[in-house]
C-alpha cells in the first residue's frame, strides 16, 4: 500500500519490520525481511529521504522508524503542497495562453484572416483539424500532391477520423496515376474517409464544420498564402461549389464510363471544351492536371475517331455531332 507514496517494496518491508521490531540491526532486518544487507541499506536511504526513519536515542548507531501517524502524514502534506503548486502553475499557464489567444484575436479581421507562407497555412490546417467535430470537406486540384504534404495531412486527419469526423476529399482524375496520392487516398478510404475524383476541379479549398474555410489567395500558386474565412455568405458559396464538384465526381476505385452517344470520356470532353475556348495545350493540361504530351495523345485519339486530319476539322465535326 505504501508503494503509492513512491517507496520500493524492499523499503516498505524494512519500514514495517522496524515498526514491529525496534532495535533490530541491519543483519536482523535483512534476515526478517528476506533481503540482503545491501537491499536493507538502500531501503533505509529511501526511508531517510522521506524522513520516515531517524537516529535512535536508545540504540546508538541504529535508526528508528517514525510512527505512521507522524511520518506518513508529513509525506501526504508535502505531496498536497506539491500538487497545489502544480495546480497553481497550470492555472497560470492556462491564463497566459488565454491572454495570448485573446491578444491575437484582437488583431484578426472579424470574418477573415490572411495567412502568408506554408508554415502559417499548415498551422491553421492543424488547428482546424483539431477543432473539427462533424465534417472536413476538401478540394485538392493537381496531378500529384507532395509526399510531405500528404504525410502532414495524415497526421492531422487520423485523430479527426477516430473522433468520427466525416472527411470528404475531391482529387483530380490525373492523381490516379500518382502512387503517393493514390496511397494516401486509399489510406483515407481504409480509415472511413470518402474520396472522389473529377477531370477538372474548382480552386483548392478546405471547409470544416460548415463554419470555417481556407482558400488560396492566389489560385495559381496555392503555397503563397491563404485566406481563412468564417463569413457565412462566403461559406455558403464555397459549400455550394464543393457539393457541385462532389456530385459530378466519381468515387475512387470506380471507373467513369464513356458517353455512349459520343464515345468520349469526361476528360476528353472537358479537353475539347477547354481547347475550344482558345486555351493552349499547356494551359488545358494544367486545368486537367495532365501534361501537354498527354493532351496531344488524347487529341490524336479524338481525331482518329472523328476521321479528322486537323484539330480545326476535329472541332467542326465534334460540334456538328453535338459533342460540344
Amino acid at each position: 500500500m505504501l508503494e503509492t507514496l513512491g517507496l520500493t517494496t524492499s523499503a516498505v518491508a524494512v519500514y514495517q519490520a522496524m515498526l514491529d521490531h525496534p532495535g533490530y540491526d541491519i543483519e536482523r532486518l535483512a534476515t526478517h525481511c528476506g533481503l540482503t544487507a545491501a537491499q536493507v541499506h538502500d531501503g533505509l536511504e529511501e526511508l531517510s529521504r522521506l524522513t520516515l526513519v531517524r537516529a535512535s536515542n536508545d540504540h546508538p548507531g541504529l535508526m528508528r522508524a517514525v510512527s505512521p501517524e507522524v511520518g506518513l502524514a508529513d509525506i501526504l502534506a508535502r505531496q498536497e503542497a506539491d500538487l497545489a503548486a502544480r495546480q497553481a502553475q497550470l492555472a497560470a499557464s492556462r491564463a497566459a495562453v488565454t491572454r495570448m489567444v485573446a491578444e491575437r484575436a484582437d488583431h484578426r479581421a472579424t470574418h477573415g484572416e490572411r495567412l502568408l507562407g506554408m508554415d502559417a497555412i499548415q498551422s491553421r490546417l492543424e488547428r482546424m483539424g483539431h477543432d473539427a467535430r462533424t465534417e472536413i470537406l476538401g478540394v485538392h486540384p493537381g496531378a500529384r500532391q507532395r509526399p510531405e504534404d500528404l504525410a502532414a495531412a495524415r497526421t492531422a486527419d487520423l485523430p479527426a477520423l477516430q473522433r468520427g469526423v466525416t472527411i470528404r476529399t475531391i482529387l483530380q482524375d490525373a492523381t490516379r496515376n500518382d502512387p503517393h496520392t493514390t496511397d494516401h487516398a486509399n489510406w483515407l478510404l481504409g480509415h472511413g474517409g470518402e474520396v472522389r475524383t473529377a477531370p477538372v476541379l474548382p480552386q483548392r479549398l478546405v471547409i470544416v464544420d460548415r463554419g470555417q474555410a481556407l482558400v488560396p489567395i492566389d489560385p495559381a500558386e496555392g503555397r503563397k498564402g491563404a485566406l481563412f474565412v468564417t463569413e457565412p455568405g462566403i461559406l455558403n458559396a464555397l459549400l455550394d461549389l464543393f457539393h457541385q464538384a462532389w456530385d459530378t465526381a466519381v468515387p475512387l476505385g470506380a471507373t467513369r464510363p464513356d458517353d455512349p452517344d459520343t464515345g468520349l470520356s469526361d476528360t476528353e470532353r472537358e479537353l475539347l471544351r477547354l481547347l475550344g475556348t482558345g486555351l493552349t495545350d499547356d494551359a488545358a493540361g494544367q486545368r486537367l492536371g495532365i501534361s501537354s504530351r498527354t493532351v496531344g495523345r488524347h487529341m490524336a485519339s479524338i481525331m482518329e475517331r472523328l476521321q479528322a486530319t486537323s484539330r480545326f476539322e476535329a472541332g467542326i465535326k465534334a460540334a456538328q455531332r453535338g459533342w460540344l
